[in-house]
């Protein structure tokens, strides 16, 4: 990469961490669902990154329900000749031709809006979705297939567990139209096992939590995308509740090395739960961000409850550390101070 991207350093270190793994994808020809949103664009900066310094000879057809958009908002990416971009809606797309190796599927709106307001239309979008992409899978003689999951399948947190495992039964509120997207990624879960017994297809799946990094929206429901916003824009940086709930956050790039790595290497129909393990208050998380320029104030909307329990939601990631050898290499304090710069040079654009 050139010295100029933004992202050079960060792709540089993924592939110093992931370097072993690419070899699986030598000429390799994947189908990427949701590679235009966070995951997705750096799913996509990884790959023509590696196909260029490895001279892996891949390609990559990437679903996007807008290729002017994304090819407006990224154009390195979508003037790469290993990105073929196919218009389509994940739900009944036109299956492309030929055969492909790897499937990534990370089409999923992550929008608390809609999981809110429209909660028949984010589970369908979640379940039909995946059993569309799987219904390719099959067709394509596709092997390994990714899904990419969510945290959100445990169901709410016992707040006596510091880090829920894997193997933690909880599940979310059936009673609750809230809990769409939870037991969407459930079912697409369940889907992916039935599908890996009926046709022998490696299904990977990746439980990811809460992460940081460019690309990340500023004006969604992401506490650190949305601390960042206020942080560029002066302050103060606003935080609706009393700021206490605990979460971790893992950087964009080392996602990168964890979602790659679980593609090549995890196993079938076992889940990893992906994400950082350090928790870190709402409160904490926004005082971070505040120190990203100076005079930033914080300011919370409710006063803390003394009597109750903070909620949490936190990964244990030991099952990835031990199997994959996956781990934390960016700090918060260092993924924050990446997004900001990133954040910054394309507010000034």
């Amino acid at each position: 990469m050139t010295e100029s991207n933004p992202l050079a350093a960060d792709l540089d270190h993924i592939l110093a961490h992931s370097e072993s793994i690419w070899e699986d994808l030598r000429g390799a020809r994947l189908f990427v669902t949701g590679g235009t949103g966070f995951f997705g664009c750096w799913l996509l900066e990884t790959f023509t990154e590696a196909n260029r310094c490895f001279g892996l000879n891949a390609s990559a057809v990437v679903l996007t329900r807008n290729k002017d958009s994304f090819s407006a908002r990224c154009p390195h990416l979508a003037a790469d000749s290993a990105i073929v971009l196919q218009s389509g809606d994940v739900r009944d797309f036109d299956f492309p031709a030929g055969f492909f190796t790897h499937i990534i599927h990370a089409a999923t709106p992550a929008s608390a809006t809609m999981n809110n307001a429209a909660p028949l239309a984010m589970l369908d979008t979640i379940i039909e979705g995946t059993r569309r992409v799987l219904d390719f899978t099959v067709s394509c003689g596709a092997r390994k297939f990714l899904l990419t999951s969510s945290g959100a399948v445990y169901g709410k947190q016992p707040t006596s567990i510091p880090q829920v495992p894997e193997s933690f039964k909880g599940a979310p509120d059936t009673m609750d139209p809230g809990s769409a997207y939870a037991e969407g990624k459930r079912v697409a879960e369940l889907l992916c096992a039935i599908y890996s017994r009926n046709h022998s297809i490696e299904t990977k799946i990746a439980r990811c939590f809460a992460f940081a990094g460019p690309y990340l929206p500023l004006d969604a429901h992401f506490a650190a995308g949305n601390f960042i916003r206020d942080g560029l824009r002066g302050g103060p940086i606003r935080i609706q509740g009393d700021g206490t709930p605990l979460r971790s956050y893992l950087y964009s790039a080392d996602l990168m090395i964890w979602l790659w790595t679980i593609l090549v290497r995890g196993k079938s129909c076992r889940p990893y739960n992906v994400g950082s393990s350090e928790e870190v208050s709402i409160l904490e998380l926004a005082e971070a961000a505040a120190t990203l320029r100076p005079g930033i104030e914080v300011l919370t909307a409710k006063q803390p409850d003394a009597s109750a329990l903070p909620p949490r939601y936190v990964p244990d990631i030991e099952r990835a550390r031990k199997e994959l050898s996956l781990d934390q290499f960016v700090s918060l304090s260092e993924a924050l101070r990446r997004t900001a710069v990133w954040c910054g040079e394309k507010v000034s654009q």
